[in-house]
């Protein structure tokens, strides 16, 4: 078998990078075994405003005009629906809180998002005598769901292979690679925090941490937007609401824990005031790196190797821009910022 790619991973990354190749009319089969899961654990929120200090998000703009028609392409193309418009609440905790959002508004590259108007709260079951701040043009990917619809598209093709990808049976040539049966020009790793145990990657400076997250019953909540307070509270219909997330930098495993669950649960509880029931919990290790940049790039001594990885907690909105900037990277010669190439860890 010959092909252009061999990608190895299926999440937001490897997704982002085979839609790329299939509108530049390259050939691929893709290596994924579902090891890594942290695309299918994460919220799927995109929103350009870091709302611990009402700052813009890292080149949010840029992102959002890649990402918005990106999703839109493949709901078309997969002939569902994964992007749900839905607005932010921000919990204010002051009047300090409320000053700050006030000032955030003003700037350039939030005021499109940010309403400079408090909202006062009016739902006995959610504890926000300071109001919300509210955040517009936000919404939430059903990654899931896309994954799995991608998926479906990818096994009527016959390009992917849902078998475990060993490093040891790559052969590299001088004009590219030999994968058991497969040639190919390059490989492409998106394997998220499986690089970890990529011999050709493991040296680029991961700092992953393990993510936690709940879903909740709460038939008296009956909120329609996203509730960012100590916890996230999103709503998924029928009235079920996604929850989370935790941050622990020393469990380096996917499995949900006791102590996860009851932190989020202590944390839900701080503002929440009705009854809820947990009816699923979930954990993934996010793909972090040391300076909260993207990893894209090539071996430095085998370009035929290459990575797309360290998308951290916003792979929704960078994956699709990333994928397109390696892309011309690798085929056309066009320089990676220095900030998300390798090169600045070699």
């Amino acid at each position: 078998m010959n092909v252009d790619y061999i990608i190895v991973g299926l999440g937001l990354s490897g997704m982002a990078f085979a839609e790329e190749l299939t509108k530049q009319n390259k050939s691929f089969v893709v290596y994924d075994d579902r090891s890594q899961n942290s695309s299918l654990v994460a919220g799927g929120m995109y929103n350009p405003v870091i709302l611990k200090r009402f700052t813009p998000v890292w080149n949010a703009e840029e992102q959002l005009k890649t990402a918005l028609p990106y999703y839109k392409r493949l709901e078309e193309k997969l002939h569902n629906t994964y992007d749900h418009k839905i607005d932010i609440y921000r919990v204010f905790k002051s009047v300090e809180e409320q000053n700050n959002w006030f000032y955030a508004c003003d700037k350039i590259l939030l005021k499109d998002f940010m309403s400079s108007t408090i909202i006062r709260n009016k739902n006995k079951f959610v504890d926000a005598p300071f109001g919300y701040g509210r955040l517009e043009k936000t919404g939430r990917i059903d990654i899931n769901s896309l994954i799995h619809d991608y998926r479906v598209l990818l096994l009527n093709k016959k390009v992917i292979r849902e078998e475990k990808f060993f490093y040891h049976q790559i052969i590299l040539k001088k004009k590219g690679v030999e994968y058991n049966d497969v040639k190919a020009k390059r490989i492409v790793f998106c394997e998220g925090y499986g690089i970890k145990q990529n011999p050709y990657f493991n040296y680029l400076p991961m700092k992953e941490a393990k993510g936690e997250l709940i879903t909740i019953h709460a038939p008296d909540l009956n909120v329609d937007y996203l509730i960012k307070a100590a916890v996230f509270v999103m709503p998924l219909g029928n009235d079920h609401y996604k929850v989370g997330a935790t941050f622990n930098w020393k469990d380096k495993t996917s499995t949900p824990t006791t102590e996860g669950m009851l932190e989020l649960e202590k944390k839900l509880n701080s503002f929440i005031k009705c009854k809820y029931e947990i009816v699923d919990h979930l954990a993934g290790i996010r793909p972090t790196i040391v300076d909260r940049r993207p990893l894209l790039g090539v071996h430095p001594e085998h370009d035929q190797l290459a990575v797309l990885n360290g998308l951290g907690t916003r792979g929704v909105m960078i994956a699709p821009l990333m994928a397109i900037k390696l892309y011309q990277y690798l085929e056309r010669h066009v320089s990676l910022d220095n900030e998300v190439s390798i090169s600045r860890f070699q």
